[in-house]
């Protein structure tokens, strides 16, 4: 099987730990190991001083917990809203009952960042939720204008960096972010089951709400002081993160990881100009090539591409879209004989 969605292929090493005798959680070796999680994590994404908690749960379970947690001790959220994954949030305020402005920007365009101001200016919101990459499109925004606009009219930047985290330039500390979220099925390249959130050095002493009792922010943090977490951990993806943390440092650390995302992604964008494919996002990122193809709603390049090749691609919500990710284990040989493949099934 090949796989270019997310995580894609994984290293054999890595993968392996899911089939080994694992430790016991409530023991001080899991401890420690949670610990050096958390010491590299921060590393990773420039949180000198923060803090992160690590759940058992999907990147919209991390999202759920801001909400819960953060956004409604808040007055006012504006979310930008791009893509599948801009409207989880606008989705989360509304369940959560929290005020909040729809900031929308249309499917793969940037956003409008003159307009964002002008709305902030006007309305006054005290947190902005927004994805660094809307994964849905493609499209990846642009993080320091973001930063500079929030930090001018006093906004607290949150943002989803699930798809960026390790795939493009990041450094909490230099933008100024205050929460950010990823997942281990992207960047990480390991199963998906937990995500992550990082805390800047700013929220140490912040009040948070207490509106949900698996995702409470303050019974996380004070039981990963111990290494531990408050219910029980999908153990061996506690393991594999752990070990695919400590493999990072050991090949670069994040520079390295960002510069064959970019790589791959190159060797691919060249070969979807050979074969005429264009590249909807107004600012793609390097995570994913989203690609417009001729094919129709039939869906035959994905559905070929599994049949044939036992391979798999991951199909957009408009007809002949797809996003290949750049994440996981490729080479350029695998990426031109992906690209051919997915021609063969491309209607005539």
């Amino acid at each position: 099987m090949r796989s270019y969605v997310f995580p894609g292929d994984i290293d054999p090493k890595i993968a392996a730990i899911g089939a080994e005798p694992f430790l016991y959680m409530r023991t001080d070796a899991f401890s420690q190991i949670n610990l050096e999680s958390e010491r590299i994590l921060l590393e990773l994404i420039g949180c000198k001083g923060g803090r992160t908690i690590i759940y058992t749960g999907s990147g919209t379970g991390a999202m759920s917990a801001v909400v819960e947690n953060y956004v409604k001790t808040k007055r006012k959220a504006i979310v930008i809203d791009g893509g599948s994954f801009g409207h989880r949030w606008q989705q989360l305020c509304a369940y959560y009952g929290v005020d909040h402005i729809h900031f929308q920007v249309p499917f793969a365009h940037d956003i409008d960042y003159a307009l964002l101001e002008r709305t902030i200016a006007e309305q006054r919101p005290d947190v902005l939720l927004c994805q660094h990459h809307e994964t849905s499109s493609g499209q990846l925004y642009d993080l320091k204008e973001l930063a500079r606009i929030c930090h001018a009219y006093g906004v607290s930047p949150v943002v989803d960096v699930i798809s960026t985290f390790l795939a493009e330039p990041l450094d909490m500390d230099a933008l100024g972010l205050d929460i950010c979220i990823t997942s281990t099925q992207k960047g990480l390249n390991i199963p998906p089951g937990l995500s992550v959130l990082f805390f800047s050095e700013r929220l140490k002493d912040y009040p948070f709400a207490h509106n949900g009792y698996y995702w409470d922010f303050e019974d996380n943090f004070s039981n990963l002081k111990r290494g531990q977490t408050p219910f029980s951990p999908a153990t061996i993806l506690y393991l594999q993160l752990n070990a695919r943390l400590r493999q990072l440092q050991a090949q670069g650390g994040p520079e390295q990881n960002i510069a064959e995302v970019h790589h791959r992604c190159s060797v691919f964008r060249a070969l979807c100009t050979r074969y005429g494919w264009t590249i909807p996002a107004e600012r793609p990122s390097s995570a994913i090539t989203g690609i417009q193809t001729a094919d129709d709603a039939q869906r035959r390049i994905f559905r070929g591409l599994i049949e044939k090749y036992d391979t798999y691609i991951m199909p957009g919500s408009v007809p002949g879209f797809y996003r290949i990710s750049h994440m996981g284990l490729q080479t350029d040989a695998e990426l031109e004989e992906l690209a051919a493949r997915m021609r063969e099934f491309e209607p005539k």
